[in-house]
């Protein structure tokens, strides 16, 4: 297995589970004014052409999970956020926009083990995974407005489809805080734990996706995204075909035969 390189992340391999750490606590794990967007997106591609792994998880190292974008360079117009509107824009289209772009596209299931904060882009970044577990000293925060800018990277798209537009329109028009507490009663964590059980709940729960046979499990993934944009008939349609990849794989004859033998 060929593991690519990062530079603002670290990037593990056990089994079938890829781990991604963002790794620039110094700024709070912030997305811009460091590499972590070309580690995110590279790492995500990898992915796909990786048969043999099967569940990709994301965390930060130290405080924050992230902290998005770098408000320094917000501050002095500098960096990602320099020049015309024009040239700010392209920005955006060519860095941060990046991400959600390709974690939609990732064809396994991707878990973020919310460390720390994660505030702005932070919290979109989190939203783009399948499924989100907390540290209890998680905060989660869509504060773009706060700043006087939009959710740049996706995330009134993100939210909204997650915990409905009601509560997606408070949280981002308020620019409010929420402990993970509340994060899992508003339906955006699947789990809260202590602080120092948030990666091995998240590697269990990771480990016990990825003994599902694995073409079968991106394949249940596509359908699990498509079911969404998708009219039933056509999706029964869509499900006929993929079912019958799936009994023609060697895989599912091996499950069958585990089963029989229990």
């Amino acid at each position: 297995m060929n593991i690519p390189p990062v530079t603002d992340a670290l990037l593990e391999v056990d089994g079938r589970v890829a781990l991604l750490t963002l790794n620039r606590d110094d700024v709070r794990n912030a997305l811009t004014g460091t590499q972590l967007i070309e580690d995110i997106v590279g790492v995500a591609e990898w992915v796909n052409r990786c048969d043999d792994v099967s569940v990709l998880v994301i965390t930060g190292a130290g405080a924050a999970f992230s902290a998005g974008g770098n408000v320094k360079d917000m501050a002095g117009r500098s960096g990602d956020f320099a020049g015309d509107v024009a040239e700010v824009a392209q920005r955006y289209r060519r860095g941060i926009q990046r991400i959600p772009l390709a974690l939609c596209e990732v064809e396994v299931p991707v878990i973020a083990a919310v460390n720390g904060a994660a505030i702005g882009a932070g919290f979109d970044l989190a939203n783009m995974a399948d499924i989100r577990l907390a540290s209890r000293r998680a905060r989660f925060g869509e504060t773009f407005l706060n700043l006087g800018i939009i959710p740049g990277d996706g995330g009134a798209w993100l939210m909204q489809r997650l915990i409905g537009y009601q509560q997606a329109f408070e949280l981002t028009l308020t620019g409010r805080i929420v402990s993970a507490d509340e994060a899992k009663a508003l339906g955006i964590v699947l789990d809260v734990v202590e602080p120092e059980h948030l990666l091995p709940t998240a590697l269990d729960l990771a480990g016990r996706i990825a003994a599902q046979p694995p073409k079968a499990l991106r394949l249940t993934k596509r359908l699990m995204k498509m079911a969404q944009r998708m009219e039933l008939k056509d999706f029964l349609d869509l499900c006929a075909s993929f079912q019958g990849m799936c009994h023609n794989e060697a895989e599912h004859l091996e499950a069958v035969r585990r089963m029989l033998k229990e």
